[in-house]
């Protein structure tokens, strides 16, 4: 059976786009860079995704192209004869599944709170009250289960309907909607009166910022962001890689990619500061910042109730966007498997996917007794780390070292197939780095994320 292809250079540049693109740049991204001093911690990002992104998604994006073949298969078709490689072609298939356990919840809060935002739940609540909305949005069992579902379901119904006329489709129209509403926000928020602080705290680099962060934990931090935003390390962006042609050469798209997924990071945060500054309120609160601090700030703005559903809008379409490419990618790997048609994949992982995300949504009520890394923690603390301290950068060590191993599929072959077409190339004088500098960055970004957690 003939590989199904992308239609467009667009539609891939999107589609991968929005995987990368998801609550990550929009959520993590605005809270670290608070955490971390702002301007500071945004340049030190852009440095690493250039040095440790791109490189890695260009590897991902070539093994795909190279295979033809879904995560789960790829390495049987590049790999030599009796090596073990293909091994993580199944971990990286399960770190999917594992990925969707979780942030199918999230994605259901999104579109819970537009509902809510919609309907002006939030109007005249204090701080404490949008604080105790969260609570009783989190306790509310039926809700979640629904919000879950109804996220499951509309993913896997659109990549029923074929990758050019169901998924691509659907992407470019999300994507594109996400950047004008995100360019909307952006500019109201910097017209907000008392903006100007918030713009110098995150663009402007401040060495007493730095001082109070600590440098070490500012790179460590940017280091850590630049290389999870793109989701690299279970083959989200090599199934991808398999939908396109060979007209373009992809270290350029990975840059293309790359620079979408900072754009967005970017503008949320020129959403979330000058707003947070123009009304008092602290932009370093973690993840509770999406979910009580601006609905907050939304409280205090003239039309704050249009520009929180907004808000909600562009956050729900960041989720689905990652949710459609990840789903895309688990139907791929069954099809290769099994050999069943797209709709029988699809069918049958609706179910598997809606019944897997079940203990998450169940997580902060009926089964909050379950507190898998200790006191306080959750069903979506267990699963998050899994996937983003071991199964990423493990993965995404895998595939650097399979590319440019000789033991693998070699350094030769994946420049041959990296750099044909148009565009940007993998440069001769990039070996030495791509080689022995890379695979130490990635090892240490899993020994970091392995201690950070057992250390606590």
């Amino acid at each position: 059976m003939e590989r199904e292809k992308l239609g467009s250079r667009l539609g891939f540049i999107l589609i991968s786009a929005g995987c990368a693109i998801g609550i990550g740049n929009v959520w993590k991204f605005p809270y670290m860079a608070g955490q971390y001093g702002g301007g500071i911690f945004v340049l030190i990002y852009l440095l690493f995704l250039v040095i440790l992104g791109v490189p890695v998604l260009t590897m991902e994006f070539s093994l795909g192209r190279a295979a033809q073949k879904s995560p789960v298969r790829l390495y049987q078709k590049l790999e030599k004869p009796g090596s073990k490689w293909h091994i993580h072609g199944t971990f990286a298939m399960l770190g999917n599944y594992l990925l969707m356990m979780y942030y199918t919840t999230v994605a259901g809060w999104m579109l819970q709170y537009f509902v809510y935002m919609a309907q002006g739940r939030f109007d005249g609540l204090s701080a404490e009250g949008t604080a105790d909305a969260f609570s009783s949005m989190l306790g509310n069992p039926a809700a979640n289960v629904i919000a879950v579902l109804a996220v499951v379901v509309f993913g896997f119904v659109v990549n029923m309907g074929g990758l050019q006329s169901g998924l691509e489709r659907v992407t470019k129209w999300m994507m594109l909607a996400l950047l004008l509403v995100m360019i909307v926000l952006a500019v109201n928020s910097v017209l907000q009166p008392g903006a100007e602080e918030g713009l110098k705290f995150y663009l402007m680099p401040s060495a007493e910022h730095i001082r109070q962060a600590g440098i070490f934990n500012v790179i460590v931090g940017a280091m850590n962001q630049a290389f999870f935003t793109l989701s690299l390390g279970i083959g989200s962006m090599a199934i991808f890689g398999s939908y396109i042609d060979k007209k373009r050469s992809l270290m350029g798209e990975a840059v293309n990619v790359a620079v979408l997924d900072t754009f967005v990071a970017i503008t949320s945060g020129l959403i979330i500061f000058p707003a947070c500054f123009a009304y008092g309120i602290q932009p370093d609160q973690g993840p509770s910042l999406i979910f009580i601090t601006l609905p907050n700030v939304f409280n205090h703005m003239a039309l704050g109730r249009l520009w929180g559903s907004f808000f909600f809008v562009f956050m729900s379409f960041a989720a689905m966007s990652t949710v459609l490419a990840v789903f895309e990618n688990i139907m791929a790997c069954c099809m290769d498997l099994t050999g069943w048609s797209r709709q029988k994949a699809g069918m049958v992982n609706m179910i598997i996917v809606g019944v897997l995300s079940l203990p998450c949504a169940l997580g902060y009520n009926i089964l909050s007794f379950i507190q898998p890394m200790g006191k306080g923690t959750t069903i979506l603390d267990l699963e998050d780390f899994l996937v983003s301290n071991i199964l990423l950068p493990g993965g995404a060590l895998i595939f650097i070292l399979f590319c440019v191993s000789r033991y693998g599929w070699g350094w030769k072959k994946f420049t041959a197939e990296a750099n044909e077409g148009k565009g940007i190339k993998v440069a001769g004088w990039m070996r030495g780095y791509m080689t022995y500098a890379l695979p130490v960055i990635v090892c240490l970004i899993l020994a970091y994320g392995l201690i950070s957690v057992f250390l606590k």
